[in-house]
């Protein structure tokens, strides 16, 4: 069976072609992206920067971006918000996952919308989440996220 040349072809160019099928239905039949809808809301998806003592998260959904970080300066602890497109507005709440705390309105620290920031009381702990809504374009995006790329790296050592 294995002396026949056509036969090992045959078992070399198969799984190319199963692989290139795959790709080639998934095209042309996938859900194919579409810009955003007037009044639609959108989740963004919290990247995995998020998880982890990085300094920053990125929450995206295609090519809508938005990178919060963390400053402490003279005036006390802020979350800066910079966004991929002008936002029309911001409002972000830090809690616990089952509290029913009321997010602030962010204020904008640029002209043309793409930078926002926020006083915070102090540094969010571990456990707590991020929670924002920004307005860009008539639609909503929304996301829930992890607070610990806030944290020191140290204390992720320590888990």
């Amino acid at each position: 069976m294995f002396t026949n040349k056509h036969v090992i072809i045959a078992m070399i160019v198969a799984p190319i072609l199963s692989v290139l099928a795959w790709f080639a239905v998934g095209s042309l039949t996938g859900e194919q992206a579409a810009p955003a809808q007037p009044g639609q809301s959108y989740p963004l998806v919290e990247k995995s920067n998020c998880r982890y003592a990085s300094g920053s998260c990125d929450l995206q959904n295609e090519d809508f971006e938005l990178t919060l970080t963390y400053e402490e300066g003279v005036s006390g602890s802020q979350l800066v918000l910079l966004s991929s497109h002008a936002l029309q507005g911001v409002v972000l709440g830090v809690a616990l996952p089952d509290s029913e705390e009321q997010p602030e309105a962010m204020r904008a620290a640029d002209g043309q919308g793409l930078e926002w920031r926020m006083a915070l009381r102090g540094k969010p702990l571990p456990e707590q989440r991020i929670r924002l809504v920004a307005r860009s374009g008539g639609s909503t995006y929304f996301a829930d996220a992890a607070t610990l790329f806030l944290q020191p790296k140290d204390m992720e050592l320590q888990r």
